[in-house]
């Protein structure tokens, strides 16, 4: 009885907490990717944090395609790269176009 309490609480815990030591995860900006044609270039901007404190960059669109001297944008990919709860923190965006 005792180990299953102690099971189900850590097993609590576990659920609560994941992902805040290590994440790095890639999400895509669209609703149709069967029919998403990339385009012939690509363009990327960054942004980062550190200790919740200080950020810095642009991880926008058009810095983005401005970077891959895209005029008219595609598609376009998020990146998350987070350490430690967020103490490190780096956004960076894909865009794909011509």
């Amino acid at each position: 009885m005792k180990s299953a309490i102690i099971f189900i609480m850590l097993s609590g815990i576990l659920l609560t907490v994941g992902g805040c030591a290590y994440v790095d995860v890639r999400s895509p900006y669209d609703t149709d990717l069967d029919r998403t044609e990339l385009g012939s270039k690509k363009g990327t901007a960054q942004a980062y944090s550190l200790f919740w404190v200080v950020a810095w960059g642009d991880a926008s669109y058009a810095t983005a395609a401005k970077n891959g001297n895209i005029k008219v944008m595609k598609h376009a990919d998020q990146e998350v790269y987070q350490i430690l709860f967020g103490l490190y923190t780096r956004w960076n965006i894909v865009v794909y176009g011509d």
